[in-house]
């Protein structure tokens, strides 16, 4: 029984008043960082000057100093060695869960509000150092007083304020760039806004419990899936009490062989396409630090912050296209693209924007892993329709994002996978149930 309730709609922005004065510290703080890492690197290219860190490495740091709402754009970059170099990709893959741990002081802070005085303290035991350190909260092990090992995410303290400042940042940012004319069609604050609504509902740690049981509920029939369960009675503000998995290792071909392999390419896109099409419960955040395996291959899938619920014409709409484009059936493809747009132009070229649409799934149909890319798929797609004037609907933003953050890490396990084909039976599932 698939598991929908309690989860917010993915166009439900929470609402937090920003004070200006936050809103500008936030703006230049920004702009210097930024500005103080592009004087170092051109003082570094000076002659005579010594290069210290690597170029990849600099970006890194940056990235980290920005904060977490660009650590989160570079988590998803760091998948894609398709399309930035791979000491660059290894850099940002650091950022997965080597980000710099709480200090001290912070992690009494953030115990405190979670804690405060008065509320017995739900731990016999509490390791203070991190098993896993995050842009938005770090993740400790603890010992519950019925002696069961729990991990512990404990959200950083003022990190709130941080994101919301940034989002504003760059709604402001996506408004003047739709006054600029070859700009204009471009949803860009839709975008942002509801980006920035489903990226910031990682800082509620409750929504994550909730959204933890209801991934568990609706996949528990994938016995190759495991999802660590929330220990309610333990959590407090700013901190999520679960289950401890162990032992885990990173989503890495490692020494499986070669049919083994395959098979936890099949289930991840199982489990992928399961959410996507029939759930509409989708985790959009299954980079390498959120998803690993057991020794015997079990994905093990952490970390539910980054979780929307798709509205059902969204999940229709975008199960009827994959399934045409899995099928070729390219005019069906360009209608559904049609369909699911938000604007189409007074004196739209249809005829012309049809063709277009045809001729990219025609050359796209029936590709493996290692000949279908769908990050250039998508670049063509939307350009075609930037061109016409037909708007995309930004809703479908979170399926897109959900496999471009899989297709690097797929690659390296099977490059002649049928992307496109083991979505078929999940496909006819869902579109029966329609």
């Amino acid at each position: 029984m698939t598991a929908t309730h309690d989860v917010e709609s993915a166009s439900v922005a929470p609402k937090a008043p920003i004070r200006p004065p936050h809103l500008t510290g936030r703006l230049f703080s920004v702009a210097g960082t930024v500005g103080r890492h592009a004087a170092g690197a051109a003082a570094r290219s000076l002659p005579g000057v010594g290069r210290g860190r690597p170029a990849e490495s600099r970006w890194s740091r940056m990235v980290t100093d920005l904060g977490p709402t660009y650590v989160k754009g570079a988590q998803l970059l760091s998948t894609r060695k398709d399309l930035l170099p791979v000491k660059i990709c290894t850099a940002l893959g650091r950022l997965h869960d080597q980000v710099a741990p709480m200090t001290d002081a912070q992690l009494d802070l953030a115990l405190e509000l979670a804690y405060p005085s008065g509320r017995p303290t739900p731990f016999a035991s509490f390791d203070r150092t991190p098993a896993a350190s995050g842009s938005i909260a770090c993740v400790y092990r603890a010992t519950l007083h019925d002696g069961s090992t729990v991990a512990v995410k404990m959200r950083r303290p003022g990190i709130q304020a941080v994101m919301r400042a940034d989002f504003a940042i760059l709604s402001m940012g996506a408004r003047w760039m739709q006054r600029i004319p070859a700009m204009r069609k471009v949803p860009a604050v839709r975008i942002v806004e509801q980006l920035g609504a489903a990226l910031l509902r990682q800082l509620d740690l409750g929504q994550e419990a909730v959204s933890l049981d209801l991934l568990r509920t609706n996949l528990a029939d994938m016995t190759f899936v495991r999802i660590p369960g929330p220990v309610p009675a333990a959590c407090g503000e700013g901190a999520l009490v679960m289950e401890f998995l162990e032992p885990l290792e990173r989503f890495e071909p490692r020494d499986f062989k070669r049919e083994p392999r395959r098979q936890i390419v099949r289930n991840v896109l199982q489990c992928v396409y399961r959410m996507l099409f029939i759930d509409g419960l989708v985790h959009c955040d299954m980079h390498p630090g959120n998803l690993y395996l057991d020794a015997d291959g079990t994905l093990v899938l952490l970390d539910a912050g980054f979780v929307v619920q798709l509205d059902p014409e969204v999940r229709l709409l975008f199960a009827k296209f994959f399934m045409n484009l899995s099928l070729g059936r390219a005019e069906e493809c360009a209608q559904n693209v049609l369909d699911s747009a938000e604007h189409i132009p007074p004196g739209c070229d249809l005829d012309g924007f049809r063709a277009d649409i045809e001729k990219l799934v025609e050359e796209s149909t029936g590709r493996t892993a290692g000949q279908f890319r769908l990050a250039p798929f998508a670049t063509r797609l939307f350009d075609i329709q930037r061109r016409s004037g037909v708007a995309a609907a930004p809703e479908f933003v979170f399926p897109l994002m959900s496999l471009l953050v899989l297709e690097g890490m797929i690659n390296d396990f099977d490059v002649n996978v049928d992307f496109q084909g083991e979505a078929i039976p999940t496909l006819l599932v869902a579109l029966n149930r329609y």
